[in-house]
């Protein structure tokens, strides 16, 4: 763990003064001892009186203020040898020196050091000021962290990031696959930089710009790209960093950004995630949360108040533009609504193209063919996607990123992890037909989509794995197309049904299951595709918004509800009907596939419909992914 010099600074500043006055009491005591030699023994007074007397003291050093005396003498007991004895001499005694002169005794005094003294009166200073130092470093640092009394006076500014000339390192040029969008844009910043060639007709640039579209689409990149190529200051900031416990705080943070704009105009301030502030007033049971609607008041006053903001433009990103109050996207506040949607097959291409550049790729990588593979990846999975191969690469020891890491990429980006490996048993089997079901419906299916790689490798929750490519993006979906989606995914289920028997059918299809019963309900409620007529019975279905969606009642009756669980059945049972009589028919092919299959554990799509064309035609094809 890594320690601030400060903490370590005051944890040592009490260990230091104990150690300074140890030393300056050692100091004191052995300051008599420390420039001459020390007495091997002591000598009472008497004795040295008597010594004296009988002429036997040869000389007499006087220290500490004549208390102490350090006597030279002969010792009779050693042979008259001289000796060196320390002796405390009392108090106000005069006449000891005269005494000691009388008898012809060197006699010597030294006085005592005034550093005693001084380190004294610097022992007695230094704790009220190591206190006091270190009482205001911890003051400081309290005031530096966030909420510390020292940001009582901030507490109400904006935390907006400020850059006079925005160097964010991307442009309009490092955006792709998003063209209608990166259009839109390049008016703001044509008007930052020219605006006269608008006013010149009378146009006014849009004073707002809302972002929308799914996460991982590219909205926050488009914001750097403006701030890169615009080249006035930016602000920017996050919905939620508006938003505190106290009431008032997050309309005057509001309140201090557009002061801060005003001044710096023409600006752009960035807003992202606006819906943290900027979600529908009185929008909550028991009532809304009246901090962040005065806040989202004082967004709307300063984006299209009585003043105005002329010169600013605020750009806003959110992927939940259906929970934003009306107000906040009327013309005057965001102009436009910019939808920022999953590229298509082109703009994944431009998208690759862009992650390749610092990539290096080997010769056999086709990125065209990486982006058919890709259908609704948005540009942060394509980067990703790329990032993994990268790495992949890196742990396997190559020089370059091959076909074989993408490939490998798309199933861990898609399914999750690599998993053990299955041994051979009645289980492995029994997943090999769940499987090759799946498969073989979807190639015998016209309508359905053709398959591209058929796996007993596990994947995350999935033991095995049938993978269908779609041969272009499709936005619009037939009701051949969607029966046929339901016979694969029904494929594994009847496969067991027919191999094994009714009895050994396995919980492995409850996810097909789903995905069925999904697509059959909204085939009857949402696109009118069954005996009901043309009605669309439900809306689209989307995330619960408190206050607003919590109380909706059912559009229609009980009668209808009934008739919609009689349609949703008749739909299923006739395609798993057509399924297992596919399956009945074709019985021969399907053992040879998964002899196949448990072998090599992966089939790839051509051998697969290649097996396939040996035994019945196989229908010109179009493209899900189904799993266990």
């Amino acid at each position: 763990m890594k320690l601030s010099w400060r903490v370590v600074l005051l944890w040592a500043l009490p260990i230091l003064v104990v150690g300074f006055f140890f030393w300056q009491g050692a100091f004191s005591t052995n300051m008599m001892d420390s420039g001459q030699n020390a007495a091997n023994t002591r000598m009472t007074y008497g004795r040295f009186l008597d010594y004296l007397d009988a002429g036997r003291v040869i000389a007499v050093d006087l220290y500490d203020g004549g208390r102490t005396a350090i006597v030279e003498a002969m010792d009779t007991q050693l042979d008259n040898r001289v000796q060196r004895w320390r002796v405390d001499l009392p108090g106000n005694t005069p006449e000891l020196v005269t005494r000691i002169k009388d008898a012809n005794v060197s006699l010597d005094s030294h006085p005592p050091r005034s550093t005693g003294a001084i380190w004294g009166v610097l022992g007695n200073l230094l704790f009220p000021f190591l206190l006091i130092g270190g009482l205001f470093f911890l003051f400081r640092r309290s005031n530096n962290a966030p909420g510390g009394p020292g940001q009582a006076m901030n507490f109400g500014k904006s935390k907006a990031r400020f850059m006079m000339e925005a160097k964010t390192g991307v442009v309009f040029d490092d955006v792709a696959g998003i063209e209608e969008a990166k259009e839109e844009l390049q008016e703001v910043v044509t008007f930052l930089k020219k605006p006269e060639r608008f006013t010149a007709v009378g146009a006014r640039i849009p004073k707002g710009v809302l972002l929308v579209g799914p996460p991982g689409t590219g909205k926050t990149l488009l914001a750097k790209a403006i701030a890169g190529e615009a080249g006035v200051p930016f602000f920017s900031i996050s919905g939620s960093e508006f938003v505190e416990m106290f009431v008032g705080v997050g309309a005057s943070r509001v309140r201090d950004l557009f002061k801060k704009a005003k001044e710096s105009a023409p600006c752009i301030i960035f807003i992202d995630e606006i819906d943290a502030v900027g979600r529908q007033r009185g929008a909550g049971i028991g009532g809304g949360n009246d901090e962040r609607e005065q806040t989202l008041n004082q967004l709307l006053t300063e984006m299209d108040g009585f003043e105005g903001n002329t010169g600013i433009i605020v750009i806003a990103a959110t992927n939940r533009a259906d929970v934003l109050d009306s107000a906040l996207l009327r013309p005057g506040r965001f102009d436009r609504q910019i939808t920022v949607d999953p590229p298509d097959v082109k703009g994944r291409l431009e998208i690759l193209d862009v992650h390749a550049r610092n990539k290096k790729l080997s010769d056999e990588v086709s990125l065209d063919a990486i982006a058919r593979r890709t259908p609704g990846f948005s540009g942060a999975d394509l980067a990703n996607l790329l990032n993994e191969a990268a790495i992949l690469t890196a742990r396997r020891r190559k020089e370059a990123i091959t076909m074989t890491e993408i490939d490998d990429a798309v199933d861990r980006v898609v399914a999750g992890m690599e998993g053990t490996p299955l041994v051979d048993s009645k289980s492995k089997r029994l997943i090999a037909y769940h499987e090759v079901g799946h498969a073989i419906v979807g190639t015998l299916v016209k309508a359905h989509d053709p398959v591209q790689k058929v796996t007993l490798i596990p994947r995350g929750q999935a033991q095995g794995l049938t993978w269908f490519m779609p041969s272009e993006d499709q936005t619009l979906i037939s009701r051949a197309q969607i029966l046929a989606r339901i016979k694969g995914a029904l494929g594994g289920r009847a496969a067991e049904d027919v191999i094994f028997g009714d009895a050994e059918v396995t919980t492995g299809a409850g996810n097909d299951l789903q995905q069925v019963t999904g697509m059959a309900r909204q085939m009857v409620t949402r696109f009118g595709m069954s005996d009901l007529g043309p009605l669309s019975l439900e809306g689209s279905q989307g995330e619960v918004f408190l206050g607003r969606d919590w109380m909706n009642r059912s559009e229609y009756s009980e009668n209808i509800a009934s008739r919609i669980d009689v349609q949703v059945r008749q739909i299923v049972d006739a395609c798993y009907a057509e399924t297992k009589q596919l399956i009945q028919e074709n019985r021969a092919v399907i053992d040879r596939l998964v002899d196949l299959l448990i072998e090599k554990e992966s089939i790839d799509g051509d051998e697969f419909r290649r097996i396939v064309s040996e035994y019945t035609t196989v229908p010109d094809k179009e493209q899900l992914v189904t799993q266990i």
